[in-house]
């Protein structure tokens, strides 16, 4: 009983679809059959899984070589003009 994703060609709606043998594969908007079948993956996210993510990400950010880079241009521009 696989979990399918489809998205309909003639309204644009994506959705799922549990297919069984009989099931008759249509779009629940339109009832149009002209359907693309996805590619859909498993994941598992949550609110806790996307702030971990999103605090690694600031925390990369924050340690590049490039962020640091900008900071001490930017305090050399800020120096350097509070002093005209």
């Amino acid at each position: 009983m696989p979990i399918y994703e489809y998205q309909c060609r003639q309204c644009a709606q994506q959705f799922e679809l549990l297919v069984l043998k009989t099931t008759v594969v249509e779009c629940p908007s339109c009832q149009g059959r002209d359907l693309d079948q996805l590619l859909s993956g498993f994941a598992v996210s949550s609110d806790g899984m996307r702030a971990a993510n999103a605090r690694t990400a600031r925390q990369a950010a924050v340690n590049s070589t490039d962020h640091r880079d900008k900071n001490i241009a930017h305090a050399e521009y800020v120096k350097k003009h509070a002093d005209e």
